[in-house]
C-alpha cells in the first residue's frame, strides 16, 4: 500500500529523467491527471496518454527533452505530505524560483498553477513546485 501517491508519481518522474527515459509509467487518479495535465499545459512534458488496464489503468507521461539532451524539468518538490499538509491563502501564493517555475495548487475550484490561483484570488493546498 502506497501512503502519498503524489510524490510517487514525482519520484517516478524524476528516475526518469536521470536515466533519460522517453516516458514513465504512473498508476492513474484524478489528482495525477490532473497535475499531468498542468505539466503538459506549462511545456514540461511532450504529451500524456492514459491507458486503459482492468483495475486502475496507468497514465503514459512522455517526458520532454532540449537539442543537447536536457529534461525540460529541471526539479520536482513535494511541498504538501500527509503528515504536514501546507495551505495557503491568496496573498501568500508562493513564487518558484522567482517565477520560473510553477506552484501546482489544489483549489476549491480543482487543481491549479500559482499563476491561475492569483489571478482569481484563490488559496488552497500547495502539491508541488516545479521548475
Amino acid at each position: 500500500m502506497m501512503t502519498d501517491p503524489i510524490a510517487d508519481m514525482l519520484t517516478r518522474m524524476r528516475n526518469a529523467i536521470r536515466v533519460k527515459k522517453s516516458y514513465v509509467d504512473i498508476p492513474a487518479s484524478k489528482m495525477k491527471a490532473q497535475i499531468a495535465r498542468i505539466l503538459l499545459e506549462r511545456g514540461y512534458v511532450k504529451n500524456v496518454k492514459y491507458i486503459e488496464e482492468e483495475v486502475q489503468g496507468k497514465l503514459r507521461v512522455y517526458l520532454k527533452y532540449g537539442e543537447n539532451n536536457e529534461s525540460a524539468i529541471e526539479g520536482l518538490k513535494r511541498i504538501s505530505l500527509p503528515s504536514r499538509r501546507v495551505y495557503v491563502d491568496k496573498k501568500s501564493i508562493p513564487r518558484v524560483m522567482g517565477g520560473y517555475g510553477t506552484a501546482i495548487i489544489s483549489t476549491s475550484r480543482g487543481i491549479m498553477t500559482d499563476k491561475e490561483c492569483r489571478e482569481l484570488g484563490l488559496g488552497g493546498e500547495v502539491i508541488c513546485h516545479v521548475w
